[in-house]
């Protein structure tokens, strides 16, 4: 992967770990320096394809690749118009293909394929649809609205677990400071052998921690907050799941010889002569010794079916 940095003064991240980069609309970065002094101005063109830009439209890039924050960029903006949900449709059919149509819109507008097109065809849009985008986004609005209530709240009863967790730090340092004090006075004056008084140490130790450990397990705590509920803390209700699940490993109708198991495989050298998976094909789950077995079972599979003939008289 390129190092990141600066296309046009070609500092990097390595060279200045503080290096900030900006993208703007057309999705190429620059670093915040070159910003400043190519949009002195207020606007200006893109060094990298000649857009035109205006700097209060910069912002910080958050990806190290800039095709994926244009993409974001342009998904965000795509989305704020077309926010049709599934409820607004009669099928699932006409859903889907709404979801297509958003899809391809992006996909254009991210890869400058047809952009006047897609413009034109964006703008059609909004304008047979003022009334249900208002609609939709002032419903969205409220939504938003509820969930920086919830995101406050939950940052509140963090700020909570963080003091008390702080505390108890406190706590167990302090009584480790005075089980170690103790431990040093009982062996500069006690009259009990060093054996016995470090025994007794590590007793009291481990009564110490076991009672931390309690006082952490009981201080812990869940906001139970959902969506929709407001600040209602939902109480946690031990549901009646039945019977449990048990696998039963599916049984299979060669007609043909039992092929080797998978242990087979590794085992009895069907390996020897298959090409060992890519990097790429295991980081998909694909394994050479998947494909073998599978090559060996449609091979077994059927050998000892015998094909239908039909006899038909003479005239």
């Amino acid at each position: 992967m390129d190092e990141q940095g600066c296309p046009r003064c070609k500092t990097t991240k390595y060279r200045n770990p503080s290096l900030k980069l900006m993208v703007n609309v057309c999705g190429h970065s620059l670093c915040d320096n070159c910003v400043n002094l190519l949009f002195v101005k207020g606007s200006g063109t893109c060094p990298e394809c000649g857009t035109a830009l205006r700097r209060t439209n910069f912002r910080l890039q958050i990806f190290e690749d800039s095709v994926v924050e244009k993409e974001i960029d342009i998904r965000r903006k795509i989305l704020r118009d077309f926010n049709k949900k599934e409820e607004d449709f009669a099928t699932l059919k006409e859903y889907n293909d709404y979801l297509e149509m958003v899809e391809t819109i992006i996909y254009n507008l991210s890869n400058s394929i047809d952009v006047e097109a897609t413009k034109r065809k964006i703008d059609q849009y909004k304008k047979d649809n003022r009334e249900e985008i208002k609609k939709n986004q002032l419903k969205m609005s409220k939504d938003q609205m509820e969930l920086d209530t919830l995101i406050e709240e939950e940052q509140f009863q963090a700020s909570i677990r963080k003091a008390q967790d702080q505390e108890l730090e406190i706590k167990e340092r302090n009584a480790k400071k005075k089980n170690k004090e103790a431990l040093i006075d009982e062996l500069m004056f006690s009259d009990m052998s060093a054996a016995e008084i470090m025994n007794t140490h590590r007793e009291k130790t481990k009564q110490v921690e076991e009672e931390m450990m309690e006082t952490r397990a009981a201080t812990a705590f869940s906001t139970g907050i959902r969506i929709g509920h407001s600040n209602q803390h939902i109480p946690l209700v031990k549901a009646d799941v039945g019977q449990l699940f048990q696998y039963i490993p599916p049984s299979m109708e060669w007609g043909g010889p039992d092929p080797p198991s998978m242990d087979d495989v590794f085992s009895d050298g069907y390996l020897r002569n298959i090409r060992a998976s890519t990097d790429t094909e295991r980081a998909g789950g694909f394994r050479e010794s998947i494909a073998c077995l599978r090559a060996v079972q449609d091979a077994m599979c059927g050998l000892y079916s015998f094909p239908i003939v039909r006899v038909t008289e003479a005239s």
